[in-house]
């Protein structure tokens, strides 16, 4: 029974990690680009153009 409030802390004391990670990313701007994720696939890789000089 003894080890359910250390667990109990450690517990919080990482939850109040990641939110201070998600804070940061929010903070720095990790989440802004709303529009690109959603038309990254309509951009075609550029193919590669045919080597004429043959030898």
């Amino acid at each position: 029974m003894n080890i359910i409030y250390p667990l109990l802390g450690l517990s919080i004391v990482i939850a109040l990690l990641f939110l201070g990670a998600f804070l940061w990313a929010n903070k720095s701007g990790q989440h802004d680009d709303m529009y690109t994720p959603s038309v990254r696939i309509l951009f075609d890789d550029q193919p590669e153009e045919p080597n004429d000089q043959q030898t």
